[in-house]
């Protein structure tokens, strides 16, 4: 029997991620996954802003941004008609390269350190998994289907059904499911999904054809939304060879077809893959059992709109490791693995809800189609104009939820100071950058040119904003006292201080803010006590609901 501190079933981005970061944190893991290799299928296909953030930190942004679309190339958006005629609609989206450049003239926390990346899931997957194999302390296992498992008060053994027939077993003190929308692990747990299920059944196809992107008359972009009333639309996926179609057909047959209308133009292509998808929109009941727990869409199911799938499940993966690696190693209170569902069930349903606003919006500018707008009358161009007003307002709810993927906030959790005030809202549209507690630091050039976030390392960081060099010592060494690890960072820089609001911050592993004011408490003891997770737990059904979208 395998015998490791950590049992990953599903080896998606979010098991990977998951991987990734244990093992950087020495921790002992196995990362199982039923298939034999990563597929070569189309699924995600945008890593958010917040998400590269994430991935740089764990040190393969740049080994994404190689691997994806190119830097130089625009993010644009279309709604047309064909792919030869002139766009109904043009939304212009940055390259990477642009993003960068604005990134690098703004210094007021209103951007992200690293803006997003198209790269398609059949390429991130072979990369996190070529590193993740590199890392001693994680054992890597394809070709393993979950049978069931059973936990006590000390672990959870496993059973799997290896790809020989042979049966394995796996002993563990903690097991993640991030083993997708059929998750096993969920379903063994009896957890339930609520919400709303098969909105839209689509046929998705995946096809090669090297001209097209070069053929394209009209601008170069990453997605072609096409005005008709089979919900379809076209999206080019990283290297500019392979593209996806998604439309309401009855057969695989049509699905070339429709390529073939949408194109408009002779190239030569091959369909390599068609198969069903159902939009769902739903949350598990429950994020952990005891020793289990569940990551990505094993726990939320959102529609692909806003981009929301897959970047939930690397949040949910980069807290809960960091979590575990405490855990295992002794300083963390128990209260500490309590907070994980109660952080992210919470940005689970706000991030369910930011997929439904946004496909909501789509819908909207969809149910607008008439095909008699296509003619040549007064009537059409009216019919046309309409339709061009409202997916203009509405399809930028797609492509704009800056605020959902960087203004998420921890609310309610044990692990967390809570402050007298207005907390700031939850925008989906919008980002106000802010350090109130639960909320990722805003990004921040310091003096020399070099980011704060490549400042701080992967435990506890107290950051001291003010040139005290002595301030919080106490709160430190109380950290020191219980293991937790914890750097000092002093900054003398007058942007920080204005965008951060306070001469002193405390922020966890994960880089969000943990405590924050201009005097640290009498009992620092207990303020290091809370944030460990060894202060008093809080359910997560005490956590409120978080997410709107404002001037909606």
């Amino acid at each position: 029997m395998t015998d490791v501190d950590v049992l990953i079933v599903g080896a998606g981005p979010v098991g990977l991620t998951l991987a990734l970061d244990l093992g950087r944190r020495g921790v002992s893991a196995m990362l199982t996954e039923q298939k034999d290799a990563p597929q070569f299928l189309p699924k995600m296909e945008r890593c958010n802003a917040r998400t590269m953030e994430i991935y740089r930190r764990l040190g393969v942004s740049e080994k994404i941004r190689a691997a994806g679309f190119p830097s130089d190339m625009p993010m644009d958006v279309f709604v047309v008609k064909t792919m030869v005629e002139e766009p109904l609609l043009h939304l212009p989206y940055p390259s990477v390269d642009e993003a960068r450049a604005r990134i690098k003239a703004t210094n007021d926390g209103s951007e992200p350190l690293e803006p997003y990346q198209l790269v398609s899931q059949y390429t991130l997957e072979p990369l996190l998994k070529e590193v993740v194999e590199t890392l001693a302390s994680i054992d890597v296992s394809y070709g393993h289907r979950l049978i069931d498992f059973a936990q006590d008060k000390h672990k959870v053994i496993a059973r799997f059904e290896r790809s020989d027939g042979n049966e394995v077993s796996v002993s563990a003190k903690y097991l993640v499911g991030c083993d997708g929308g059929g998750s096993t692990v969920r379903k063994q747990l009896g957890f339930k999904l609520e919400g709303d299920s098969n909105l839209l059944e689509l046929w998705q196809a995946l096809y090669r054809s090297d001209e097209l992107f070069e053929k394209i008359p009209i601008a170069k972009g990453r997605h072609y939304h096409v005005a008709d009333d089979k919900a379809t639309f076209l999206i080019v996926q990283d290297d500019l060879k392979h593209f996806t179609l998604h439309s309401v057909v009855e057969t695989p047959e049509d699905m070339k077809t429709m390529f073939e209308k949408v194109v408009a133009m002779p190239v030569k292509y091959e369909m390599l893959y068609a198969g069903k998808w159902r939009q769902n929109l739903m949350l598990a009941d429950r994020y952990r059992d005891r020793r289990v727990f569940l990551a990505g869409d094993a726990a939320h199911l959102v529609i692909p709109t806003g981009g929301l799938g897959m970047n939930t499940g690397v949040g949910d993966a980069v807290d809960i490791s960091w979590k575990l690696a405490a855990t295992l190693q002794g300083w963390g209170g128990e209260g500490l693995l309590d907070s994980y569902e109660v952080e992210r069930r919470q940005i689970g349903a706000h991030n369910v809800a930011a997929s439904r606003f946004a496909s909501q919006g789509r819908r909207k500018w969809r149910s607008q189609y008439r095909p008699e707008m296509y003619e040549d009358t007064a009537a059409g161009s009216a019919l046309k104009r309409e339709f061009v007003e409202i997916a203009d307002r509405e399809q930028r709810k797609t492509n704009e939820m800056i605020g959902a993927e960087l203004g998420y906030r921890y609310a309610a959790s044990a692990i967390i100071t809570e402050e007298d005030g207005t907390p700031p809202e939850h925008d989906y549209m919008a980002y106000q950058p802010t350090t109130w507690p639960g909320a990722r630091l805003p990004h921040v050039w310091l003096a020399d040119g070099t980011p704060i976030q490549d400042r701080i390392g992967s435990g506890y960081t107290l950051l001291r904003l003010d040139g005290n060099a002595t301030a919080g010592d106490s709160f430190v060494e109380a950290m020191r006292n219980r293991g937790a690890p914890i750097d000092i960072l002093d900054i003398d820089d007058a942007t920080a201080k204005k965008v951060y609001g306070r001469s002193y911050l405390i922020l966890r592993p994960d880089m969000h803010v943990a405590w924050r004011g201009d005097a640290f408490p009498d009992d620092v003891g207990a303020l290091a006590a809370m944030i460990t997770g060894n202060g008093t737990a809080r359910s997560a059904q005490e956590a409120p609901p978080v997410g709107r979208a404002i001037n909606s």
